[in-house]
């Protein structure tokens, strides 16, 4: 039997659980159409990734971003342009891993985009190791664009015409890559509809947390976000502050909260990729009672999912949290930063419940919710009309990955 070997970059199994989602997903579903498979995650966490990757099947490598940009781009180039030298080069972990694979699957959920140009060196330091490797790229579903900046217009037609194939993530991020002239490119859904729970995770759970909490009465889930946070402060609002007024509002209308955090790095107070920090702020400004519960660790994105969907309605800003919320058709109000969340509502025609950043009031949150509250049964009509092509669309780029590794 032949071993396929393929190489990840973008994702993670620790931190944004949402990059976990679309990590696993790839291993579920890859493992199922091509047998034996080797994964290597080049990982921006190693040791926390490390400690919890239970898949035999996948190798974590080191490659932060100054490892990424400095180490693994150097000796990718060198390979390419002093072939006497390969052999050496390769023994190199990342630059082995990259050399060997059929393919490299960048994960990076956003990508090449306006707005966030302090990424962009990143974005191409993702891919150019695997393309001086002469290693095929396959830009797993994700936003790009748009590409007024002129700097990010130019490094995006040098770079995005190079991937085999890039998946979009959306009718908007389509539109953008056509306008680019991109040929490279396949309308699709984001990976981690395509993720599978085993059953197990009620019981791993409720380890941690009293799962009659359900029993009784409708749940709110409530998935806050830093990078949200950052956002509202910066233009003078007090994102907390909001956050805790609302959630004290549904637990006084007699409705129960679940307040969990999308995206955790355990043992660090560190922001970056990591929610539990505010979460426990926002927790601690809450009266206590038995009708908030907190999820106050890690968990795995199975859990997550698990966890999410015993909610009868979910207030997302992380974006995985909203496709997790979406995957187990919980109707969903959406506060984001970017035509990110719009055009994965579309696929389910429920655009209009998100709203950006810029419109965060107490007043407008508590407004908008109310009206979702008040129309749950047609959201819900349209979740599990579309939910079923979503996930289709989903799982479609997982045969155009198997289909190009097998031509390898």
């Amino acid at each position: 039997m032949t071993t396929h070997r393929i190489a990840i970059i973008g994702s993670a199994l620790s931190g944004n659980k949402g990059a976990s989602a679309m990590l696993e997903s790839a291993v579920q579903t890859l493992t199922d159409r091509l047998g034996d498979v080797e994964f290597t995650l080049l990982s921006m966490y190693p040791a926390e990734d490390d400690a919890q990757n239970h898949y035999p099947n996948l190798k974590i490598v080191k490659a932060d971003p100054a490892t990424l940009g400095v180490r693994i781009n150097s000796l990718a180039l060198l390979h390419r342009l002093l072939p006497p030298l390969r052999p050496l080069l390769r023994r190199d972990k990342a630059v082995r891993a990259l050399a060997e694979a059929d393919v490299l699957l960048d994960q990076g959920g956003i990508t090449f985009t306006d707005g966030r140009e302090k990424f962009l060196l990143y974005n191409v330091a993702s891919i150019l190791p695997a393309l001086n490797l002469g290693t095929p790229v396959f830009k797993c579903a994700q936003a790009v664009g748009p590409f007024k900046n002129p700097i990010n217009r130019i490094v995006s037609k040098i770079f995005l015409p190079k991937a085999a194939c890039t998946v979009t993530r959306g009718r908007i991020t389509h539109e953008y890559a056509e306008g680019l002239g991109l040929t490279n490119i396949v309308a699709g859904a984001d990976y981690a509809f395509s993720l599978e729970m085993d059953g197990t995770e009620a019981e791993s759970v409720s380890r941690h947390l009293d799962l009659s909490f359900f029993d009784r009465g409708d749940v709110v889930g409530v998935c806050p976000s830093v990078v949200l946070q950052k956002k509202v402060d910066a233009r003078g609002g007090d994102y907390i502050g909001q956050m805790v007024s609302f959630i004290e509002h549904l637990r006084a209308e007699g409705k129960k909260v679940l307040l969990i955090p999308h995206s955790v790095r355990t043992g660090t107070t560190k922001t970056h990729n990591n929610d539990l920090p505010l979460c426990t702020e926002i927790n601690g400004r809450l009266r206590m009672g038995n009708d908030l519960l907190f999820v106050d660790r890690e968990l795995s994105s199975q859990e997550l999912r698990y966890l999410i969907g015993r909610c009868h309605l979910f207030v997302a800003s992380r974006f995985h949290a909203m496709v997790s919320s979406l995957a187990m058709a919980v109707p969903t109000l959406v506060i984001g930063w970017s035509h990110k969340y719009r055009e994965v509502l579309e696929m389910f025609e429920l655009e209009e419940w998100a709203f950006g950043h810029d419109q965060l009031t107490p007043e407008h949150l508590t407004q908008r919710f109310a009206d979702l509250e008040a129309r749950r049964d047609e959201v819900q009509a349209k979740l599990d009309q579309h939910l079923p092509e979503v996930k289709a669309n989903s799982l479609m780029q997982a045969d155009l990955i198997a289909e190009l590794v097998r031509k390898a």
